[in-house]
């Protein structure tokens, strides 16, 4: 069985999240990429607290294209050490599986 993951990414400017998503799935790395924001961030940055608005980017994706979607991310992301993190989808939908397989082959 092929694995079926969540990959998510921060990025700062709603433009940024709306062009990695769809260069993802244009490239057949990922099946979706919603754009959700703003959200509110705190975060440590250089020992200093600091808080900013990001867009999250979250992709559908089958574990065999984890690391060129990783790669793609973070090519084309405006951060120097961007967020990219992955969580297996445990349970779901035979046919919404399967259409993620489909849409990244």
């Amino acid at each position: 069985m092929t694995d079926f993951l969540i990959v998510i990414t921060t990025v700062d400017t709603q433009d940024t999240a709306r062009k990695l998503s769809r260069s993802a799935v244009e490239a057949g790395l990922a099946a979706s990429g919603q754009v959700t924001g703003p959200v509110e961030t705190v975060y440590r940055h250089l020992g200093e607290v600091a808080k900013g608005s990001e867009y999250q980017v979250t992709f559908r994706a089958t574990g065999d294209r984890r690391e060129a979607l990783e790669k793609h991310l973070v090519d084309n992301h405006p951060y120097d050490s961007p967020e990219v993190i992955a969580f297996t989808i445990d349970a779901g939908r035979a046919e919404y599986l399967d259409w993620i397989t489909r849409a990244t082959r």
